[in-house]
């Protein structure tokens, strides 16, 4: 199972930035999922792991697309760094006293959806502002972020449904 993940989050690496590098939408729209797979990423890996790997994850994505180098880096960062808080927050304690990853199937899409929609606004609260870095007025960055969480959101939870572990293989 654990090759599977593997393969399954490094698949989602290569289109998203495939995304990025080949899919400029608009000025308005930024397409991202990686929050959702930050958050995706298996309840057993500790803190320190989680940033490396969200490190990881964002240097390749701007070395492989057009971006500014550290951009991405710098707004997945922190959602690694609070992605146990959200846990916690929306799911409660329980999820991580018993080590169990995240599931729509056992939290339920309701559950699911609220915790994308925070670590994805979180992503994007932080990358939007940088991305513009004081030349383009506050409106627009606030039309940006909207449509771009607005976008992603759904993107992000057909990711989360992809990264999922399976019910089947679980008791295998």
């Amino acid at each position: 199972m654990r090759q599977r993940y593997i393969f399954t989050y490094l698949v989602l690496l290569v289109i998203q930035i495939i995304f990025c590098a080949l899919l400029n939408l608009t000025q308005y729209v930024v397409l991202c999922f990686l929050p959702v797979m930050i958050l995706s990423l298996p309840i057993t890996h500790s803190t320190p792991r989680l940033l490396l790997i969200a490190f990881l994850t964002g240097l390749a994505v701007d070395f492989f697309t057009n971006g500014v180098l550290g951009l991405t880096v710098c707004a997945l960062l922190p959602v690694a760094f609070t992605r146990n808080s959200l846990i916690r927050l929306v799911f409660g304690t329980e999820l991580l006293s018993r080590q169990e990853d995240i599931s729509i199937h056992k939290q339920g899409p309701a559950k699911v959806l609220l915790a994308i929609l925070l670590a994805t606004s979180l992503f994007f609260l932080i990358y939007i502002p940088v991305d513009c870095a004081g030349t383009r007025p506050a409106g627009f960055m606030a039309l940006r972020m909207l449509l771009s969480i607005a976008l992603s959101t759904p993107v992000s939870y057909y990711a989360a449904g992809v990264l999922a572990p399976r019910e089947a293989d679980r008791w295998r």
